[in-house]
This record gives structure tokens, C-alpha cells and sequence, in this order.
């Protein structure tokens, strides 16, 4: 069984080789918590937690995962001068910014919770790092990559770096473009700040003493210590929008080679934006729509997560309700279908699974999904191959669509808890309903009844008030 990827560093689909089978290492770029997580961020966590499953339940590896949580001196832009994020929430929400990171935290637990992305391994924080950060930075000072700019901070060398554009493929005559913001102290455009220096009048949320003056971590510093800390030096995969491409990712790379002299990561994984609009989906940007947000509108996180699933991590995705609608429509169909066949496989492996398997049905049908899936995870193919099988379902192949989905796509399909619980927002409906008959608002009482039958529930009347079942 073999995994290709597609490798950002070489522009290829590669065949996944493990540096140690005994424990794949994986790296992914975290929130930064200063508000709610958008659905954006979470099409990168569920395709990060997808490859974990991946890895974990089909080829047999154990895998050590480590996803940051930014909450410190995260800036508006690329560069390393303007508005800290961290601050700004803090003084929106009229808070202290360690306040504001504890509190969008928690969002984001929650809406991993919801989502079902539950097998990252840590979660380290940049703030509890800082020793580590500082130690990095003494490192690459006493190789000679980086230079004090007095007053604001310690700034890496990017001249002193081989091939420091080689993740984002540009050539020489290209590069000024990509130039961060001007900072005329700098030796040169892309130069970037290590750790920057508070200035003596200044009084930040976030910053702690350093060899050089009181301070904090520059933007990508963070990334490198806490991935060299849980990870070590060099590790299998490191994943996230493609929009760290240029930057991010680039400086990260760059400081960390710089130290170990060697090479960082082997794949580079980046997946492409959620859209809206025909624009990306950014917090800094307004675009704002959470888990939280369509839950109140009636779809379970599940449909979302359904919906990302539908398209190649490496494609463009646009996001409506229209499309939300027909995932979770969708997702139904196939729930209604394996209902009756529910049965918990979490403790067959792959093996055991195959061994299982009598006839040649589900076994072309697993043999066809785990290739989809081992295919750069093709998961609108698993979907095109799952959907057509249930509606001729027998044991074999509903034991393989559920192990499927209780050991990579984890969608509760089937689960008999799906047609029992009914949502906070449907028995907040048939109360409003309940309400509105007894003041004899026969009228809304009516729109109400609407609302909920949309949503797949039908509303009885009875005695002590009503009753709600699943269609």
C-alpha cells in the first residue's frame, strides 16, 4: 500500500516514504486565536486531520501530530511592521490578550470537537515557547545569518540562506516582487524580523525579556521552535494553505535549515482556499462565517466537513448554502442507508477488515476507496464510490462504508444516535410554536411548522405539547 502526495518542495505527486515507520512526524499550522475560527481555517484542519487518519488507519503508522496555537504577535500583513492581531482583539473584546487567546481557544477545541477532528497529538502554545524561540534565534546570531537593528529588532539574513526560494519556485528576477514590507534598515527587502524589540515607551500584552531588550517572537519563529521541540530537526510533513507558500513557510524553512544544517521536511503539503464569493475566506478580510453560525441556520457540523470532502484538497472550493444544502442532503441519504446495518468496527485494522470481507463486492469497493485514498486523498472519488454501493447494501459492503468512516472520514454515518438527538435550534422552533399557538398566532404558528419540516422533522401535537420525529 503506498501514498502519493502532492509535494510542494518538488512540484511532483510523490509515493510517501516515512523517515521512521515506528512514528510518521507531521507538523500543521494552527490558529491564530484572536476570534472565531472561520470555515476557511477549518477546510485546512479537516484535510490536516484526514491525512493523520490516512497515514494512521490505512498504512499502519503511528503518527505524532503537532498543530501551534498563535497567540502572540501575529500581524495583519506578511510583514513585520503594522497591527498585531493579538492586541487588536484584545482592545475590540476589551480584554488582556491573554484573555482573548484563552477564550477563542476554547472556539476552536469546540469546533474541532464538532467536526470530529480529534487525533492531533499536541497543541503547544507560542507563549509557553519563548525559551525555546529565544534559544533558535542565539543559535542562527552565532552563525553569523542574523543582524540587530537597533530599537527594533533581530532580523535573519536571507543572503546568508542557500536556495531560499526553493519552495516558492521564483526565479532571481522575480524575487523583488515578493519583497516584504519596506523597512529601509533592512540589508535587503526579504530580510525578517527573529524577535522584535519593544520600544522602552511602549507597554504590550504579550512580551518577556530576552538577551537583546524586552520583546516578542517574530512571525514565523514560533513554527521552527515548537516543531523542533516536539518533532526534532527534521520531520515527514508539513501542511497548510498555499498561501504560506511565499512567506511563511519559505522564512520557516530558512531559519530552521539555517540552525540544523539539513534538511527540514521532506513533503510540503498546501491545500487551496475555501471560497465566497469568488474571494477567500479570511478573518482579516471580514469573511466570517463559522461552525457556530451554521449551526444556528440548522446543519450540523458534519454536513460541513461532508461539503470539504467533495472537493480535492488542492483545488479551489466555493462555499454556498446551495452547496451546504446538497451535502447535507447528501450525508442523509447515506445515514438512512446504513442505519440499519449500523455496527461499531472501530477495533478491526485494515487487515483484519480485508479478512473479513467474503465477497468480491466489498472487496473491489474497499480496494477502490483505499486506492482513492492513497491518491493524493482523492476524497470526492471515495464519495462517487460509496453513494451508488448504498443503495445496494449488504453486510460486506456496509461494514466497509462504516469502517471507513469510523477510521478516516468520521462523518457519524449511520450512527443511531443521528435520528434521536434533536438540535438546540428544532426544540427552540417547536417552543417558539408552542408559544405562539397559546397566544393563538395561528399565522406564525404555522410559518414555524414550515421552518422545522425543511429541516427533515415533523412536529405533533400533543396533550402535555408536541412531539418531534426525524423524516
Amino acid at each position: 500500500m503506498t501514498l502519493f502526495l502532492s509535494n510542494t518542495l518538488t512540484k511532483k505527486k510523490e509515493a510517501f516514504v516515512p523517515i521512521d515507520p515506528n512514528n510518521v512526524k507531521i507538523y500543521s499550522c494552527g490558529p491564530t486565536v484572536y476570534r472565531d475560527v472561520h470555515i476557511g481555517n477549518m477546510r485546512a484542519f479537516t484535510f490536516a486531520s484526514l491525512l493523520n487518519s490516512v497515514i494512521t488507519s490505512i498504512l499502519g503508522y503511528h503518527v505524532t501530530h503537532v498543530m501551534n496555537l498563535t497567540d502572540v504577535w501575529h500581524l495583519k500583513g506578511d510583514g513585520d511592521d503594522g497591527e498585531d492581531k493579538m492586541e487588536l482583539g484584545a482592545k475590540r473584546d476589551n480584554i488582556t490578550a491573554r484573555e482573548l487567546a484563552e477564550r477563542y481557544t476554547k472556539v476552536f477545541f469546540d469546533a474541532m470537537k464538532k467536526m470530529r477532528l480529534t487525533n492531533i497529538t499536541h497543541f503547544p502554545k507560542a507563549t509557553d515557547h519563548i525559551p525555546e524561540q529565544i534559544a533558535m534565534v542565539q543559535i542562527l546570531e552565532s552563525k553569523g545569518h542574523t543582524y540587530l537593528i537597533p530599537g527594533d529588532g533581530i532580523y535573519m539574513d536571507t543572503s546568508t540562506v542557500p536556495n531560499y526560494w526553493h519552495l516558492a519556485w521564483l526565479e532571481h528576477q522575480n524575487q523583488q516582487g515578493w519583497a516584504r514590507i519596506a523597512n529601509n534598515a533592512k540589508r535587503h527587502p526579504n530580510d525578517f524580523a527573529l524577535r522584535k524589540l519593544s520600544k522602552p515607551q511602549e507597554k504590550r500584552h504579550m512580551e518577556r525579556d530576552s538577551p537583546w531588550w524586552k520583546g516578542y517572537p517574530g512571525r514565523h519563529i514560533e513554527c521552527s521552535a515548537m516543531a523542533c521541540k516536539y518533532l526534532g530537526y527534521h520531520f515527514d510533513i508539513h501542511t497548510w494553505w498555499v498561501d504560506h507558500i511565499g512567506v511563511h513557510h519559505t522564512n520557516e524553512i530558512a531559519q530552521t535549515e539555517c540552525c540544523s544544517g539539513h534538511k527540514r521536511v521532506n513533503y510540503r503539503l498546501h491545500n487551496q482556499f475555501l471560497n465566497l464569493g469568488g474571494k477567500k475566506m479570511a478573518k482579516s478580510e471580514g469573511w466570517l462565517i463559522t461552525v457556530k453560525s451554521l449551526e444556528s441556520q440548522g446543519y450540523d457540523p458534519l454536513d460541513l466537513k461532508y461539503l470539504f470532502f467533495t472537493g480535492q484538497y488542492t483545488n479551489f472550493l466555493d462555499f454556498s448554502l446551495e452547496a451546504l444544502d446538497a451535502s447535507k442532503h447528501a450525508r442523509r441519504k447515506l445515514n438512512d442507508a446504513l442505519k440499519p446495518r449500523y455496527q461499531s468496527v472501530h477495533h478491526l485494522t485494515y487487515p483484519q477488515l480485508q479478512n473479513s470481507l467474503t465477497s468480491s463486492e466489498a472487496q473491489a469497493l474497499l480496494t477502490w476507496c483505499v486506492d482513492a485514498l492513497c491518491d493524493d486523498l482523492a476524497t470526492p472519488k471515495v464519495l462517487a464510490l460509496i453513494h451508488p454501493a448504498s443503495k445496494w447494501l449488504t453486510d460486506d459492503t456496509a461494514r466497509v462504508m462504516l469502517w471507513l468512516d469510523q477510521h478516516v472520514l468520521h462523518l457519524g454515518l449511520g450512527e443511531p444516535s443521528e435520528h434521536n438527538e434533536i438540535p438546540d435550534h428544532i426544540r427552540d422552533l417547536a417552543d417558539r410554536r408552542l408559544e405562539a399557538k397559546k397566544h393563538k398566532q395561528w399565522a406564525d404558528a404555522d410559518k414555524i411548522r414550515a421552518i422545522i419540516q425543511e429541516e427533515w422533522w415533523i412536529i405533533k401535537d400533543t396533550p402535555d405539547g408536541y412531539e418531534l420525529t426525524k423524516v
